[in-house]
């Protein structure tokens, strides 16, 4: 009788813990919304495999600074009246700065991150409105898209199916950075366009050191290869 009891007592025992179990694990379940809440955000948080952070060389500028620093130790002749290009320009914004200042014939930037290619033209909507001290630009919104989709058009293009338009050779300050500024969503690595024109200056600009990490020594290779192909011969006397 006895053992009988012993075994009753424990089968009770054991049914209410069981009973327990589901009340603790809502408890666990239902838990603490932040924690959950922070567990999700890190989830959705953006990795950057290609530098391709949004504002890169933004978070210079701000701090009692009114532009990049790197800036000033650019010479006005390597841009002056000269075509340029700009590899791996992020958001656009050193890339319309220098453009704007040094007066270029032409400036184009290419980034591999359609979304940097969209802030950038952002950015000279802005600026260009700035530039004319006008309040409204030429250019509308949806212009902006326009040029946005032909940029990312052209970078699958087949190689010799575009022609890069050749800029007016003069700047003024009356033109429209429109005309002097484009962009372009391209991996320079990998891509296969094929460039119409060349260049008298090539910036890469905190790019390098990604394209490495990415491609390897064989990325650095292209790389160079690529932008000697691109530049204007300059013979020396």
């Amino acid at each position: 009788m006895e053992n009988h009891a012993s075994q009753t007592e424990d089968i009770q025992e054991r049914k209410h813990n069981d009973e327990g179990k589901p009340h603790q694990q809502n408890q666990v379940a239902g838990g603490n919304p932040s924690a959950k809440n922070n567990k999700k955000r890190r989830k959705q948080r953006e990795v950057f495999p290609f530098g391709n952070y949004r504002n890169y060389y933004g978070y210079r500028i701000g701090q009692e600074l009114d532009e990049d620093p790197r800036i000033k130790v650019l010479k006005r002749e390597w841009f002056e009246g000269k075509d340029c290009l700009d590899i791996g320009c992020n958001s656009g914004i050193i890339t319309i700065h220098i453009a704007k200042k040094y007066s270029c014939r032409s400036m184009l930037g290419v980034d591999i991150d359609p979304a940097r290619i969209s802030d950038a033209y952002w950015h000279l909507r802005k600026f260009s409105r700035e530039h004319s001290g006008s309040s409204s630009t030429k250019i509308s919104k949806e212009e902006v898209k326009e040029k946005l989709n032909a940029s990312m058009l052209i970078a699958h293009a087949v190689p010799g199916d575009d022609k890069e338009t050749k800029k007016d050779s003069s700047f003024s300050k009356t033109r429209n950075l429109f005309d002097v500024v484009s962009f372009r969503q391209e991996n320079f690595v990998d891509s296969r366009h094929s460039y119409e024109k060349q260049y008298d200056t090539i910036l890469c600009l905190s790019v390098a050191k990604w394209i490495h990490l990415n491609w390897e020594d064989d990325g650095l290779i292209t790389l160079f290869s690529k932008v000697w192909k691109l530049l204007v011969p300059v013979f020396l006397s």
